[in-house]
């Protein structure tokens, strides 16, 4: 096991670990640090910055994925059938490009980050990325004068980008051993959870959350597979009863790769496991395996893979359902700001 996760494994517990308590002055200093910044916006000795038109921020208080991505899609496709006009800002992790700049289908995943690349090519609307979020909001407005709501995706720290609306999302990890970095996985205390306005559960709620925020509204999120498709050839599709029998290669580069494995013995298949670290940059050595021999693997890491020179590889999209009740209460919290 790696040290990232290792480390992984500890925070997700339901107390901190001995192993841990070393690092217990390095959260306080980073709590320290982190409650002076906002306080720092609070009082406006930093400057922030609102829209003309509403912000909805999707993110979350633990590092690395819950389901941001998946959720920021279901959005993006609910919004429209709403009648809205929707884009999508999203940073760019890992992106060689500061930005702002326009997400094409076709960019290189090394540029724009895996995420962004993932969204402009399944969400339909206009995606950017900029480590400055306003930045990037402002030149896809002007690029897009019909865009009349924005999708911030992973913004729920990025304070200089004023909001209307936060969305925070959980996976069934919750809030882990309940500390802050580095001794636990909170980028903020567990408390922040009240300032949003909607939960959203990607598996089982954690009690915790619900007992610091009983009056926000929560809605769960399933992630449902849909059908592989071939790496590089997204229009041959095959269902999982086709590998019946076959040697598989599972590969995972995200914040829980065990949520991918699981998803996969689900689908009643045999594998061998190959975790990497979130937003993993894959060589063709790494997924070098004897010929015959399948790799299935996640959507995020097909798009940073496509362009390898590989033996058989399958991707397995999945899409979130959720309740259409929270498209109607995002609605009614955005009413007045604008109209579609």
């Amino acid at each position: 096991m790696s040290g990232r996760r290792w480390l992984q494994a500890h925070w997700h517990e339901r107390r901190l670990a001995a192993s841990l308590w070393l690092l217990v002055p390095f959260s306080v200093l980073f709590a320290g640090l982190s409650a002076l910044r906002r306080l720092a916006y609070r009082c406006h000795w930093l400057p922030s910055f609102r829209l003309p038109v509403p912000v909805v921020v999707v993110g979350n208080l633990i590092v690395g994925g819950a389901g941001k991505t998946p959720l920021t899609l279901w959005l993006a496709q609910s919004l429209r059938a709403a009648g809205w006009h929707p884009a999508i800002i999203s940073r760019g992790y890992r992106a060689a490009q500061r930005g702002p700049l326009a997400v094409t289908r076709d960019a290189a995943p090394e540029e724009v980050g895996d995420e962004p690349l993932l969204l402009a090519r399944r969400s339909g609307v206009p995606v950017w990325i900029g480590r400055d979020r306003v930045a990037a909001a402002r030149a896809l407005l002007a690029r897009h004068p019909e865009v009349n709501l924005l999708l911030c995706d992973d913004g729920l720290q990025h304070y200089r980008l004023q909001r209307d609306v936060e969305i925070a999302v959980f996976d069934g990890r919750g809030a882990g051993n309940g500390w802050r970095l580095p001794a636990g996985p909170l980028r903020e205390p567990l408390g922040r959870v009240r300032r949003a306005h909607i939960l959203v559960f990607n598996g089982a709620p954690d009690l915790r959350v619900l007992k610091t925020a009983p009056e926000l509204p929560g809605f769960a999120m399933t992630l449902v597979p849909g059908e592989f498709y071939r790496l590089g050839q997204p229009e041959q599709h095959c269902p999982a009863a086709r590998f019946a029998g076959r040697k598989l290669h599972a590969v995972a580069g995200i914040a829980d790769p065990d949520r991918f494995f699981r998803t996969l013995t689900q689908l009643g298949l045999s594998f061998t496991p190959h975790p990497f670290a979130d937003h993993h940059a894959y060589g063709t050595g790494e997924l070098a395996f004897p010929e015959g021999e399948v790799i299935l693997m996640t959507e995020k890491d097909g798009v940073k893979c496509a362009r390898l020179n590989l033996g058989e590889a399958w991707v397995l999209p999945v899409d979130a359902h959720l309740p259409p009740e929270l498209i109607d209460v995002l609605l009614e919290m955005l009413n007045g700001r604008k109209a579609p």
